[in-house]
């Protein structure tokens, strides 16, 4: 789209996904801008009907929404996964859907580790002992209930070799880990690069997730793949829900079958109160945070510079991040 003297209408779905503390740069071209600090699923269709860009990081965008929405061309994402918005219907509709790419290279592989940190050093158990009054209870100057383990010379299996999975496998490195990149489930041609996904699950003492949600990676680690885990790693997920089975995970940490589990997604966020985490919340081999790996202040402002980026550039006739077929 190339700049045009009428104003184009752009709507934020859901503003309150990014803190207020966060600047969104002005749009340089003539346009009406409505931001909405959350969208339900029923008022989807009415706020996008007469937009011409739409923003979204967690909102829904379904056939039937964007069927509405006659003036709609560009929907820039404010995330770098876009599993909230079909695709192939944008295609079709000639929709182009730009994300934002390598702003949480920081604060993903970080969080990672505060997970990893937190679980191989008990570091949960051990702070809710102390307030339970078990240092006094034990009558020396230190006690051993939970288990402390070094993460130099231990094996990081990861899934997922983008900009976050190699920002994740240079801490490792650093710290002195073996790190293993897994090949694609099922897959054991991709070269000395990749370890064969069953071969990741055997040797790692830490699995972490850094892939896309799809078809093919929904429910990649489930029963059958905890039972692989003959090492008992601990495993990360800051990626996306959908990547683990979760009741299967409960199973798995209650069976022994992993040592720990750090997540920071789930397949509905919020928490609802019938998830089955709700079980292990307690539980001292589970950490779960409410999807915060990605924020901190730098990457926040970094995603908010590259969306209004994303729709400038569109607007310019150049759109740039598109994640869809159309041109």
């Amino acid at each position: 789209m190339s700049n045009s003297s009428s104003a184009l209408k752009v709507v934020f779905l859901d503003r309150a996904t990014i803190p207020p503390s966060i600047r969104l740069k002005e749009l340089p071209f003539s346009h009406e801008f409505e931001l909405f600090e959350r969208t339900a699923a029923e008022d989807v269709s009415a706020r996008i009907r007469d937009a011409d860009v739409v923003i979204t990081n967690k909102v829904r965008l379904t056939a039937a929404d964007l069927s509405q929405a006659t003036r709609l061309k560009l929907v820039a994402v404010a995330a770098t996964g876009t599993d909230n918005v079909d695709l192939a219907v944008c295609d079709e509709r000639n929709i182009i859907v730009s994300n934002v790419r390598n702003y949480a290279t920081h604060t993903v592989p970080e969080h990672t580790f505060a997970l990893i940190f937190a679980l191989r050093r008990s570091l949960a158990a051990y702070r809710e002992a102390v307030r339970a009054g078990r240092w006094a209870e034990s009558g020396q100057f230190c006690f051993f209930d939970f288990p402390i383990r070094d993460l130099a010379g231990s094996t990081i299996g990861i899934v997922g070799d983008g900009a976050l999975g190699t920002a994740t496998a240079n801490i490792a490195r650093a710290l002195g880990l073996r790190v293993l990149f897994s090949a694609y489930k099922g897959r054991t041609d991709m070269g000395p690069l990749y370890t064969p996904f069953d071969q990741v699950l055997r040797e790692s003492d830490i699995i972490t997730l850094h892939c896309p949600l799809t078809s093919s990676t929904r429910d990649l680690i489930s029963d059958a793949e905890f039972a692989a885990m003959t090492r008992k790693p601990i495993l990360i997920n800051t990626a996306r829900g959908g990547l683990v089975n979760e009741s299967a995970l409960v199973r798995a940490l209650h069976s022994n079958q992993i040592s720990g589990a750090g997540f920071d997604v789930v397949t509905e966020e919020p928490l609802p109160e019938d998830h089955p985490f709700t079980a292990i919340l307690d539980h001292p081999g589970f950490i779960l945070t409410p999807h915060v790996a990605w924020a901190s202040e730098e990457a926040i402002q970094g995603l908010a510079d590259q969306l209004i980026d994303n729709v400038s550039a569109f607007v310019q006739g150049a759109p740039q991040n598109v994640v869809t077929k159309t041109p």
